[in-house]
């Protein structure tokens, strides 16, 4: 294959046969499959903002739960079932994926469970008659068809957009997920949050709808925006989006063949030593910048005592503010080679998280102690009035763009390393690292949060997983500003 761009930002999924790319290369014009198909993860990255993230788990953790640190706790159980079973059903999934051949049957399969599964949880409120053992099966459900959902939509990117305009509508397809996510939390801030709390000439005087603050319904309206935009994003891919043709193979033998092809690709990967280290302590650090992300609302609303409308605006500028990571990445990669830029992000996401654990609504960095009584407000908005808040934010910025730039310098430097005729096996293993250790980050904060009785305990075992990962890559050869491969 003598383009790996897209290999290199879709993984396995996308492998296709040599006779196949060359029908499929295009003229590089992005096609109306091509902006389909992007649209379809436009639609879909919000159910993780909107519900993962910034505001809805964080309102499990707080308010169904009742306590944030028991919130942590119970969330982070969750997230263990979650990646035990995409460890053992994702990667098949994606090995797979060629022989099932049309992919829109299985996923409209699956977007038709998503979208009711996400909606229901509208209905937990305090007191209702959905328990929390049900919320649970609907969450681990919604977040397992995620990955699945992921995994087919990237195998359709080369027939979407042909080979030559692959990085085009991967590119937009990023664009269009953080784009939908940032409209989404400010359109929530405005219409549900501020209202009542901000008394300027553009809000509302009440939240849209009728909607009641005092059954969380501002909050819990999140999950029928994240299930609305994953089904209308859905429609342009299914109407336009070229699918690929039956092959005639039954299911069964389809997921047998997929089992060789994963290890057909393990055993080529392991004649190349310093592919195996990096794959290897990309195991540990990519889960740590993962939990970093999924965590945040929950640590932070626990923590720093926010509300709904403070994490509505803390998600909207850390999504904004992701977007430098790219362009961060691309800056490091050139000028100094892009294993050195990961261990620079690697380091900075480490420190800052380390600095994140010392701040409080009555402390700074661990050794200063701060009075919000004592102290005038920065500014007289409804948020984020004093110091703490701020450095809390700070740190948050700075994961943000540095977690982002991670994910760019990853591929970057996995194409360092590899030979290029041998990039389809090695970005299958690459995206089988990602999720092999998927339950490790997850299981480390649960065992932190209940031994210490705090979300500061679960936290600080995120950092032990960046350090393994940055201690491996010190073993890595290669991957500096020249081009040579490693082998």
């Amino acid at each position: 294959m003598s383009e790996p761009k897209p290999l290199d930002a879709d993984g396995p999924a996308v492998i296709v046969e040599p006779p196949t790319i060359a029908m499929l290369g295009g003229d590089g014009k992005l096609s109306r499959g091509g902006y389909a198909w992007a649209v379809f993860e436009g639609g879909r990255d919000p159910f993780i903002i909107l519900v993962t993230i910034y505001i809805f788990m964080p309102y499990v953790a707080s308010v169904l739960v009742g306590d944030p640190v028991r919130g942590q706790a119970t969330i982070s159980s969750w997230d263990q079932i979650i990646g035990w079973v995409v460890v053992v059903t994702a990667p098949f999934l994606g090995a797979s994926i060629d022989k099932l051949g049309p992919r829109k049957p299985w996923l409209g399969l699956i977007v038709g469970l998503m979208v009711p599964m996400i909606a229901a949880l509208w209905f937990a409120r305090p007191g209702g008659w959905m328990t929390l053992a049900a919320l649970a099966a609907l969450y681990i459900g919604a977040r397992l068809l995620f990955v699945y959902a992921e995994v087919l939509h990237n195998s359709m990117l080369i027939r979407a957009a042909g080979l030559k305009a692959a990085h085009k509508a991967s590119a937009l397809a990023l664009s269009l997920g953080n784009a939908a996510s940032v409209v989404a939390l400010a359109f929530t801030a405005w219409a549900f949050a501020l209202p009542g709390k901000a008394h300027w000439s553009w809000v509302p005087a009440a939240p849209l709808f009728g909607l009641n603050p005092l059954t969380h319904e501002p909050e819990r309206v999140v999950a029928l925006m994240a299930a609305g935009l994953l089904a209308a994003g859905s429609i342009p891919l299914f109407l336009f989006t070229p699918d690929a043709p039956r092959t005639g193979i039954p299911v069964l033998t389809a997921w047998g063949n997929g089992a060789a092809e994963l290890w057909r690709m393990l055993k080529t990967v392991r004649h190349y030593k310093d592919a195996v280290v990096y794959l290897a302590s990309r195991m540990f650090f990519v889960d740590g910048m993962n939990a970093v992300l999924i965590y945040a609302g929950v640590y932070a609303i626990g923590v720093m005592k926010w509300g709904p409308l403070e994490m509505l605006v803390y998600g909207i500028m850390l999504s904004v503010l992701a977007v430098g990571g790219g362009f961060l990445a691309r800056w490091l990669d050139g000028m100094l080679g892009p294993k050195a830029a990961l261990r620079i992000q690697i380091s900075v996401t480490a420190i800052c998280l380390t600095a994140m654990l010392g701040i409080a609504p009555d402390r700074l960095f661990y050794l200063w102690s701060y009075d919000p009584a004592a102290h005038a407000p920065l500014w007289g908005g409804p948020v984020f009035r004093h110091l703490p808040d701020w450095a809390f934010i700070g740190t948050g910025f700075l994961n943000a763009i540095f977690i982002t730039g991670q994910y760019a310098s990853s591929r970057t430097l996995l194409t360092r390393l590899t030979p290029p005729e041998q990039t389809g096996a090695f970005f299958g293993v690459y995206a089988l690292s990602g999720v092999a250790t998927l339950w490790l980050a997850p299981t480390l904060v649960n065992i932190g949060t209940t031994l210490t009785h705090s979300q500061q305990g679960g936290f600080a075992s995120i950092i032990v997983l960046l350090v393994i990962g940055l201690i491996g890559l010190a073993f890595v050869k290669g991957g500096g500003r020249e081009l040579q491969r490693s082998v």
